[in-house]
């Protein structure tokens, strides 16, 4: 009798219980049927294509854009039992032809392979021999116009259709807003596809935007505070950025390496090789870094320059806690990355339409970073999602930001960019408006004008921070093409006149943000410290040993167990292979192959049944779960 989804998701993955919409997104690709589907990162995407893989006749070939991703998902599939393979520029030629042999011979039943090398004649030619039981085409918005600059060939793969008519084929992804997604499916030629989109939540991700200051030290507390000894991702904007800010946390005692396309190939290597099979490695990146990285344990993704849209945002913050354990997406912001960002886009070579398109998804990106409201509820509207009314894990639920009443502010600084000619920049602005007669404003007459010295009741900080909300609103335009000039825009009038009123948000001062450092690090920390010295000190063997076995076969930790399965082993405590066996990711291969091992682990800490739970960084909403969800090999 042929296997069915769920004997396969039991027996192969040790999981008793699909997740979301997985059950009907595998059944539709059994059926024959074509499919594009949108789900967060560790919501078990890549289930959906592997159980078809393994219940239709036949090998899946699944497009896959980056080398590492594909080492790490073969390894972690081959831990579970599955034949599996992958076709890249590392192989050597012997070890192609092996690959290709075992195709022949119906010895595969999954084979990665980067979109160049499926293209190529030789294999094309190659799968025209075997039975395709699926195509599947993984970080699929590659191929819309905000994600072909990364990988261009991926706007070929619309030859399939033609090439294998009646194989089904899927195209997944974790980032895609209605436009990206007709993108998809119409480059891709999936026109009888049906879409399925899962929720973008992500409630074990706590998100955190802070007014930049000093952003090294604050990244630097924030690591401290909350995140030492975790892994975690910085990005920045440019490379220089990378390279410094990676010397200067390795200068602080940090494990932190950098990755930028202009790294040599065996250092961007290497230092990528580290982060994957390390537990506590800080890469410091561009956003070339990331995309597929099936690494579970990141506990915090951190920007230190601001995303140019909520897509990338959301792509990039969903590295973090993959496993379902608490994590933390931190964003330090100032006008200074407005700029930055706006030159980009007017500096490009798109034409205008896509300009005005990407200028809408940065005035997006804008209004989320200056949010007084929750930031999770924000964030799922923009995905056309039905969000909570409060997240509870967002800075603004937690802590909720002071407001006030900026109408009077406002007007008295819009009114001073007119009065000063609308081509002075910030500082200039601000020390007219605090009636800072300097040479300057002197030459220029601007100690003479109404708006001298009329917010002389606030601080420098504090008109920044105005001037900064402003332009987020749209009411202030920073000139790109100058010298960072303020200029007013349309919407600026019905506020210069007072006829609306304005609401800001009052930046927190040192003494209240690190009241609300302490209230993100009870999320994290205070967890660990409460854990149950039995539970923790089972948990630290159990992942000691993960980590001997990893080094011994050369691969990363995680595609052994996931710290969620630690987790449940140190809560449960396992006595017997069949006890064992019902912990949540232990199926057949990893109990034959280690179960002896790690129940023996169990055994020498004895019975501590009713010590408090384990909580590491650790713990978190799924920890004991037995559903489809992250795990080795089954999720980009």
């Amino acid at each position: 009798m042929p296997a069915t989804p769920q004997d396969v998701l039991r027996r192969v993955f040790g999981y008793s219980g699909f997740r979301g919409q997985q059950e009907a997104i595998i059944a539709r690709a059994v059926g024959g049927g074509d499919s594009l589907v949108l789900m967060p990162t560790g919501a078990g995407k890549s289930l959906c294509y592997q159980i078809p893989a393994l219940v239709r006749p036949g090998a899946a070939v699944v497009v896959s854009p980056l080398i590492a991703l594909m080492r790490d998902q073969v390894d972690g599939l081959r831990q579970a039992g599955v034949r599996a393979a992958c076709l890249n520029s590392t192989l050597a030629y012997r070890e192609v032809l092996d690959v290709e042999a075992g195709l022949r011979a119906g010895r595969i039943d999954l084979l990665y392979v980067a979109p160049e090398r499926l293209l190529g004649e030789r294999t094309l030619a190659l799968l025209d021999e075997i039975d395709l039981a699926l195509i599947a085409v993984d970080e699929a918005h590659c191929v819309s116009q905000w994600g072909h600059d990364f990988r261009p060939e991926y706007l070929e793969l619309a030859a399939l259709a033609e090439r294998f008519p009646g194989v089904p084929r899927m195209a997944l992804t974790a980032t895609a807003d209605e436009p990206t997604r007709r993108e998809i499916l119409d480059r891709l030629r999936l026109g009888d596809a049906r879409v399925f989109v899962g929720g973008f939540d992500r409630p074990n991700i706590r998100y955190r935007v802070v007014p930049k200051q000093n952003p090294r030290e604050q990244l630097a507390r924030l690591l401290a505070e909350e995140h030492a000894g975790d892994a975690g991702i910085v990005y920045c904007l440019s490379r220089r950025r990378v390279e410094e800010t990676a010397a200067w946390l390795r200068e602080r005692g940090i494990d932190a390496r950098p990755y930028h396309a202009g790294l040599g190939a065996r250092e961007r290597d290497a230092n990528q090789e580290a982060f994957v099979r390390g537990e506590g490695v800080v890469i410091v990146a561009t956003i070339a870094f990331g995309m597929g990285i099936d690494k579970p344990d990141v506990r915090f993704v951190a920007h230190l320059d601001l995303p140019g849209s909520l897509e990338a945002y959301y792509q990039e913050t969903g590295r973090a806690g993959r496993d379902g354990l608490p994590a933390t997406a931190w964003m330090a912001y100032g006008l200074q990355d407005v700029v930055t960002r706006r030159q980009m886009v007017d500096g490009s070579e798109a034409d205008d339409a896509r300009k005005r398109i990407e200028r809408r998804k940065l005035d997006a990106m804008l209004g989320y970073s200056e949010l007084a409201t929750c930031r999770r509820r924000s964030l799922l509207a923009y995905f056309g999602e039905s969000p909570p009314a409060r997240c509870a894990n967002c800075d603004n639920c937690l802590e909720p930001p002071e407001t006030w009443d900026a109408t009077e502010d406002a007007r008295k600084l819009l009114s001073c960019v007119y009065r000063t000619g609308q081509r002075f920049g910030v500082a200039y602005v601000v020390d007219v408006l605090r009636g800072k007669g300097g040479e300057r404003v002197r030459r220029f007459g601007h100690d003479r004008l109404p708006t001298f010295g009329v917010g002389a009741d606030r601080d420098a900080a504090e008109w920044r921070s105005v001037v900064r909300q402003l332009v987020a609103r749209g009411l202030l335009q920073v000139d790109v093409d100058g010298y960072g000039g303020l200029r007013l825009t349309g919407e600026a009038r019905p506020a210069l006149r007072g006829e609306v009123a304005v609401t800001l948000r009052r930046d927190a001062p040192a003494r209240r943000a690190r009241r609300g450092r302490d209230a993100g690090a009870a999320g994290v920390q205070e967890r660990r410290r409460s854990a149950g010295p039995a539970h923790q000190a089972l948990f630290d063997a159990l992942r000691a040993r993960r980590r001997e076995l990893a080094v011994d076969q050369g691969v990363p930790p995680y595609v052994i167990f996931h710290d969620a399965s630690l987790v449940a082993m140190a809560e449960r405590r396992p006595r017997s292979p069949g006890e064992f066996a019902a912990i949540p990711g232990v199926g057949a291969t990893k109990l034959e192959r280690y179960g002896e091992t790690f129940l023996a682990v169990i055994h020498a800490h004895g019975d501590a049944a009713d010590a408090p739970a384990v909580n590491p960084s650790t713990t978190g909403a799924a920890a004991g779960t037995d559903v489809a969800g992250d795990r080795p090999g089954t999720d980009l």
